[in-house]
């Protein structure tokens, strides 16, 4: 596996071997970090972390790995980068690529990473856009993984608004890596017709299903993960809550779905998640339409089945492989 200067921008380029091969590298750093054995092998790298749009887990994710692998990641907020605005994005990436080794970008179009990642000259990531978020699916296959042993042929079912870059990626990933992929969701919610027969394609060749179903309980049964994510993407307009909630109530994950799957069957969420009022969005919706929680219960969130805090640690050991991937000697595996 070589993925030296590659860049990172959508699973959808990469064969089920290489995916499977970063899950298995970002074990292998997960494995060292629990031990503390240092593995510093990128030093004297610099990385620059471009995020129009904010985030906990990934850039934390981002400068945590980049630091453990002896890395220096400098962190350009929405208001810390010209790129679009004052500055076209071939012009930023040129620049931006005489003086780090790599570039993380973490916004809106996909076409803008893909056009980073043209001029650039370094590795890109791509750390989400509104089409795609790669590494997360990374993560989430990790925890899998480590939770069932294997992920071909484990059913993920996708609760609510397949449309965008959860449901996009991960119904490319189940389709790579021979999964039984479930979005259940009102038709309307469903990914484009165009991604879905590039994914049916993948599916014939590696034996994985795709599904489409409105019903809630026949779409869970027998499932391994029950899988949700926010109704309302970062950017959509305020005004588009009241569609959701109205269309994707039926969607929401409770204990009762929960059963309905089996008890082979764990809960999953990218975070951050709506289950209860202790959050200002969470307050306002409560008082607005009248509901404590949105996409999942608390009863789901916080019981054992729940696996979401493990999720969300992963990715930082499979954004670490990412990196060190494209940009580092010595692999540990």
């Amino acid at each position: 596996m070589n993925f030296k200067n590659k860049n990172f921008l959508k699973l959808l380029d990469f064969t089920p071997e290489e995916i499977g091969y970063l899950i298995d590298l970002a074990a292998s750093f997960k494995k060292m970090k629990k031990e503390g054995t240092s593995h510093k092998i990128c030093t004297d790298k610099n990385i620059a972390l471009i995020f129009e749009k904010t985030s906990t887990r990934t850039r934390c994710a981002f400068e945590v790995a980049a630091a453990d692998l002896g890395m220096h990641p400098v962190y350009l907020d929405p208001q810390g980068s010209q790129i679009g605005k004052k500055e076209s994005i071939a012009d930023t990436a040129r620049v931006l690529g005489r003086m780090f080794d790599g570039i993380e970008y973490r916004g809106f179009g996909q076409e803008i990473v893909e056009e980073l990642a043209k001029y650039a000259g370094v590795p890109v990531w791509n750390g989400l856009t509104n089409e795609f978020h790669p590494t997360q699916i990374l993560a989430d296959f990790l925890t899998i993984k480590e939770h069932f042993g294997s992920l071909a042929g484990k059913k993920l079912v996708y609760m609510g608004d397949a449309r965008y870059n959860m449901g996009n990626s991960l119904m490319v990933g189940c389709a790579k890596m021979g999964m039984h992929f479930v979005a259940c969701a009102p038709k309307k919610y469903f990914p484009t017709e165009e991604l879905t027969a590039q994914c049916k394609e993948i599916a014939e060749k590696t034996g994985a299903v795709i599904e489409f179903i409105e019903d809630p309980s026949v779409a869970v049964c027998g499932a391994h993960v029950i899988y949700t994510d926010v109704w309302v993407s970062m950017g959509e307009p305020a005004e588009v809550w009241a569609e959701r909630i109205n269309d994707l109530t039926p969607y929401r994950v409770t204990s009762e779905l929960m059963q309905k799957a089996g008890a082979q069957c764990v809960f999953m969420h990218c975070l951050p998640a709506f289950h209860d009022l202790k959050t200002t969005t969470g307050k306002e919706i409560y008082e607005k339409f009248g509901i404590d929680c949105m996409e999942v219960t608390d009863e789901v969130f916080e019981s054992d089945a729940s696996i979401v805090f493990d999720e969300a640690e992963n990715r930082m050991h499979t954004i670490k492989a990412v990196m060190a991937a494209t940009l580092c000697d010595d692999l540990p595996c």
